[in-house]
């Protein structure tokens, strides 16, 4: 999986709880995407391990993870 420097040593420290295989499935089949308009790609999926809604941000290429957290407004039947 490839990351971003912000990713490891800022979202990883502060989320220590997060695990890789919840990033790579969410990447793999996200619920809803949406791209913004600086190019960042945003992915939302359930992740039943955490009870939540994971929203994983990567940047422009869908595939570098630049940020990554529960997202508690996201309920999956609303749009963002």
């Amino acid at each position: 999986m490839k990351t971003t420097r912000y990713f490891r040593e800022q979202v990883m420290t502060k989320r220590p709880y997060l695990e890789y295989s919840w990033i790579s499935s969410v990447l793999a089949r996200p619920e809803y995407r949406v791209v913004e308009p600086n190019g960042r790609v945003r992915h939302w999926a359930y992740v039943e391990e955490m009870g939540r809604y994971l929203r994983v941000v990567t940047l422009e290429d869908g595939e570098t993870v630049h940020n990554a957290f529960p997202d508690r407004r996201y309920r999956g039947t609303e749009r963002p």
